[in-house]
């Protein structure tokens, strides 16, 4: 029994009156320890239970990505002039809702901005479908590929892709506990926003309730990133819903709080639904007519996402010419041809 780590837990878990929030440096201590199972797992699960009830503080979360940017690993970029995007999206994957992620990154790729994804398998608690498997399904097994290749493959295409359960072990019995537990504990919300990258990027993180922008956006002003956009998509992710107006906050340091931009999707004359995730098979389908360029129900909701990303990140001067340009990307067979480029250094 680690007496360091009991102390964490009665701070935290000592009921809404007494319970205390923790300082930076003790999140990072308590992190630290449960990568390394340093505590009992009696320990672990309690903390992680008691921190879920207390709610995180920005403090603690920043504190907790200190320890995850000490043992995590970690991608450069040498090939580009530009700081990469690095989409943070929920571990637990997608169970309602067709994604386009993968689609955005190729398509920003392909305009020449680097993302950095991140991500492990089928993961507690919905057990949805997670980004590996749909790039593996297009024939990019990023499980099977080493740290040093992600960084070369990085380098060569612009796409970077952190595979927790290869290249970060250490986290791995804490998704025991959290299947254990069956509820997301802070360390959900903390993986939003961590940055396997070398220096300075622009994290774009998804989320669904909105107290959580203010957690997010405090520990990432303590840990000094100055770029970074929220995004209240599609079942948390960084997809833009268009059955609703798209809710998005980024980052303003000159005003110290996020500038707020509010996207409909029938006010550039595209449909008000998302597709469903009817299952994989179709969604693989329909993804592989897109990159070829023919146009499905998930077409429009491609474009709609690769026009946003397109303005947001400087290729397109606004949301129209964003529309355009992500239709010229689908359709000229660029966006295919970054695919390939893939496939090919595999």
């Amino acid at each position: 029994m680690s007496h360091i780590f009991r102390e964490f837990i009665r701070k935290i878990g000592s009921g809404n009156h007494t319970s205390e929030n923790l300082s930076r440096q003790e999140a990072y201590t308590a992190m630290k320890m449960m990568l390394l199972a340093e505590p009992t797992p009696a320990q672990i699960g309690a903390f992680l239970i008691a921190h879920r009830i207390k709610r995180p503080t920005g403090e603690e979360l920043a504190g907790m990505l200190d320890a995850y940017d000490e043992l995590g690993p970690k991608l450069a970029l040498t090939n580009y002039d530009e700081n990469p995007i690095v989409f943070g999206i929920p571990y637990d994957g997608r169970i309602r809702t067709a994604p386009v992620n993968i689609i955005t990154t190729l398509l920003l790729t392909a305009a020449g901005k680097p993302v950095i994804m991140h991500g492990g398998d089928r993961y507690p608690t919905k057990y949805g479908l997670p980004l590996v498997e749909i790039w593996q399904n297009l024939g990019i097994n990023w499980a099977k590929v080493c740290l040093e290749k992600t960084q070369k493959i990085f380098n060569t295409t612009g796409i970077g892709f952190i595979h927790t359960t290869s290249h970060f072990s250490l986290t791995q019995s804490l998704w025991e506990y959290r299947e254990q537990l069956g509820k997301r504990p802070p360390l959900a919300t903390m993986e939003l926003i961590w940055c396997p990258y070398v220096g300075n990027a622009h994290i774009i993180a998804g989320f669904v309730h909105p107290p959580t922008e203010g957690m997010l956006q405090a520990a990432l002003e303590m840990r000094g990133v100055k770029q970074y956009t929220f995004i209240k998509g599609l079942e948390g992710s960084t997809d833009l819903p268009k059955d609703q107006t798209a809710i998005i906050g980024t980052s303003c340091f000159e005003l110290q709080e996020l500038k707020r931009l509010n996207l409909a999707s029938r006010d550039y004359e595209l449909s008000s639904k998302n597709v469903p995730l009817y299952s994989t098979e179709q969604l693989m389908t329909d993804i592989k007519s897109i990159l070829i360029g023919e146009s499905n129900d998930l077409m429009e909701t491609a474009i709609w996402n690769g026009a946003f990303y397109l303005w947001h990140s400087g290729v397109s001067p606004d949301m129209s010419a964003g529309i355009d340009k992500a239709r010229e990307l689908l359709h000229s067979g660029l966006v295919a041809a970054k695919l390939h480029q893939l496939l090919q250094i595999l």
